[in-house]
């Protein structure tokens, strides 16, 4: 799943908007904006409010299962 696929799924199973989502995690509507619809990419101080909004870790927040397993 992409970064800003799994955004919006976040954002869409807690009920909330873009504008809620935004301000929760203290940043402008169109900064949001361009990480849901996969236009940038957030830095690191974004990803740390992002995941502390939504009460996950940094590895939930990018779609990580840690550890990793093995290849085959």
């Amino acid at each position: 799943m992409m970064f800003s696929e799994h955004l919006l799924e976040l954002r869409t199973k807690a009920g909330l908007t873009q504008q809620e989502t935004a301000k929760g995690s203290k940043m402008s509507l169109r900064a949001y904006q361009n990480y849901e619809w996969g236009l940038r990419e957030p830095k690191m101080t974004a990803l740390i409010a992002l995941a502390d909004f939504y009460d996950i870790s940094l590895d939930e927040l990018a779609c990580r299962t840690w550890p990793k397993k093995p290849e085959a």
